[in-house]
């Protein structure tokens, strides 16, 4: 097991003189987690992104609202800063190879030029991997601008789409060096650092007063084990758990409980399986910062306290008789909060079972100084179709004002395009973000992010929400979020898990549309695909003969009997069809010609009994003339009495 545990770095805590913020200075921030609870209190967050200001959906496909303004020159400004501050993050789904000037510190001569693509291609350094780069549907670049007066970034070609820019806002005071192509041997070597650390080359990194607990756990339904207890000031460097597997399934039936310095709620108290990032019952995430991998939980967030701090592992009672048997490792120090500079680790767990139209998802609502650090959630729809849902954008109130608007929830999390191929389809761990899961049949996905050098600052309150839909928060969904956040003030309200709410929701209605499946192809077919907007996805039509076959897998159904329905369209040119489950008919001839092109939403085809035996279904061509295509929409099994 390759874990990371931060080094120790007395000096730069302990001491009162400002440190300057640089690209080494930052690069340490994503080498080393140690900073992570120290405040940025005259620090401002911000971002500037294409979200559509009408409140619609145009959040970068025409492009309207993805620059600040155009020059004389016909070029795009799409970035524009006074005064102090640093660039953390560039993102977007839509890079182009037109060319990307930075002013920085001098408005009138340019201080270097990129082609847009390159910010994420690897082939102009220092933006190489990992810190830039592309998945998931998204192309994201975390290496970090520092500007000492003033940043300009101006696109060179006609049209911008989908992008966001987060930066930081510095105080006048702020000692700052700024950036350069030309890295010295120093900020080589952080810039190594960051790359031997994200790809999991490096070690527990040993210090003085680096020390742990072990403990072996036997969990039974019902009760409760400390694994970590202090009387005295420190702080929890690392959590591990072994036998991750123990804590997979429907259930979600075991928490961890963090308290600190006797306060009335405790900082931390959520399902084991949401706090290392499982995705609807099975383990998924393996960032830097927390997940899962040979198969141990591990978690390396800082949680430093004043007086007392204890773990606690609960086996909420359901009626079963199963017991469990794990390993426990808590890395921590003695070296207690510096109250004035650090805030203590919370997670807020928003559990919505059903939400409500008009009304956003919580990610944190947070009263105090502090600032925000990560997010892991999972969605699923209650009305079974296209997830819609991720149209949603986040925003960030900070002390009132909306600093942060996001152009969509695949985008906040750093993808794009989700049900597309080899986009966000699947489950993709990165080091700072990635897809738990992505089901078109379920209906649900799960991602994360981290905000090490763009974290969210606080100083009187921050609410951050996600919208479900592309506008008005009108798709019907079930989600869990946890918010992770530093803050000087204890928390004032919490959700308890219980074995109701914590556990993964299962549908009665799955969908299985074409762009997503798993499909042969048997004997002269051919496919072609238009746009069915009603449905949410693409009509794949599928040409044939008396001889072709297009098997499809069942294999994300759950076992059990289904009523099957059939999506499609009827055409001149449509053929007639039946489905076979190996070499047995299941249906009747469905015959899809019309002399007008009309939808048919949900014809019933026959029912059907889904196991390890029976997990593929057939469709055979009868063709006539002209009639031997089938415009395929999707398939609907919906769960029999």
């Amino acid at each position: 097991m390759l874990i990371l545990v931060p080094a120790l770095n007395i000096d730069t805590l302990g001491q009162e003189a400002e440190k300057e913020i640089s690209f080494r200075s930052e690069l340490e921030k994503l080498s080393s987690l140690d900073n992570l609870p120290r405040y940025c209190s005259d620090v401002k967050s911000l971002q500037v992104s294409s979200y559509d200001r009408t409140g619609g959906n145009n959040d970068g496909f025409a492009g309207t609202y993805s620059y600040l303004r155009q020059e004389a020159d016909s070029a795009l400004v799409i970035f524009d800063a006074e005064g102090k501050g640093v660039i953390h993050r560039i993102w977007t789904p839509t890079p182009t190879r037109n060319t990307l000037d930075f002013y920085i510190g001098d408005t009138t001569k340019v201080t270097f030029s990129i082609p847009f693509s390159d910010l994420f291609s690897g082939e102009v350094y220092p933006f190489t991997p990992p810190l830039c780069g592309n998945e998931i549907g998204g192309f994201y670049a975390y290496t970090p601008i520092p500007y000492e007066n003033g940043c300009k970034i101006v696109f060179r070609g006609d049209v911008v789409r989908f992008i966001q820019i987060q930066y930081s806002e510095l105080a006048d005071h702020a000692m700052v060096k700024s950036f350069s192509l030309n890295l010295n041997v120093v900020e080589q070597r952080a810039l190594e650092e960051v790359a031997a650390v994200w790809s999991g080359e490096r070690i527990l990194k040993q210090s003085a007063d680096l020390l742990k607990e072990e403990t072996e756990v036997e969990l039974a339904p019902g009760t409760a084990q400390t694994i970590f207890r202090a009387e005295k000031g420190g702080r929890i460097l690392g959590i591990e758990i072994d036998q991750a597997r123990l804590f997979e399934g429907e259930g979600n039936r075991v928490d961890i409980k963090i308290s600190y310095d006797n306060e009335t709620i405790p900082a931390i108290h959520v399902p084991v399986a949401d706090f290392f990032g499982y995705a609807f019952g099975k383990h998924s995430m393996q960032g830097v910062v927390a997940g899962t991998r040979d198969n141990v939980n591990y978690c390396y967030l800082p949680m430093p306290y004043d007086q007392q701090a204890k773990i606690e592992l609960i086996y909420r009672d359901d009626g079963s008789a199963t017991e469990l048997r794990f390993n426990t490792r808590v890395w921590y120090s003695n070296r207690k909060r510096d109250k004035k500079k650090e805030g203590k680790l919370y997670v807020a767990w928003n559990r919505v079972p059903e939400s409500e139209e008009g009304i956003p998802l919580t990610m944190a609502r947070v009263k105090g100084k502090g600032h925000y650090v990560g997010t892991v959630m999972q969605t699923q729809n209650l009305d079974p179709g296209m997830t819609l849902f991720f149209e949603g954008d986040d925003m960030a109130i900070v002390d009132g004002k909306n600093t942060i608007h996001g152009t969509g929830s695949e985008d906040y999390f750093n993808g794009g395009w989700y049900a597309f191929l080899d986009t966000w389809d699947r489950a993709m761990s990165l080091p700072l973000h990635g897809s738990l899961a992505y089901s078109l049949a379920y209906g649900r996905t799960g991602a994360y992010r981290w905000h090490l050098t763009d974290k969210i600052n606080f100083r009187e309150s921050l609410d951050y929400t996600m919208e479900h839909g592309p506008n008005g928060n009108k798709e019907a969904v079930t989600n869990t979020t946890l918010g992770f956040y530093y803050c000087d003030t204890p928390k004032l309200e919490m959700t308890e898990p219980t074995n109701e709410l914590s556990r993964v929701y299962i549908p009665e209605t799955y969908m299985l549309y074409p762009q997503t499946m798993k499909l042969n192809l048997w004997i002269d077919v051919e496919m072609k695909t238009e746009w069915c907007l009603p449905s949410g996805g693409f009509t794949y039509i599928f040409q044939g003969t008396d001889e072709s076959r297009i098997r499809v897998s069942l294999d994300e159904l759950p076992p059990g009997r289904y009523k099957m329905y059939l999506d499609y369209k009827e055409t001149s040119e449509g053929c007639e069809v039946s489905f076979w489950q190996r070499q047995n008919q299941v249906s009747g001839e469905i015959n899809t010609y019309a002399s007008e092109k009309a939808r048919i939403e949900k014809l019933y085809v026959c029912d059907l009994e889904v196991d390890e035996s029976k997990n593929t279904l057939t469709i055979r061509f009868q063709t006539e003339e002209e009639r031997i295509k089938l415009f395929l929409n999707r398939l609907i099994f919906e769960k029999a009495e």
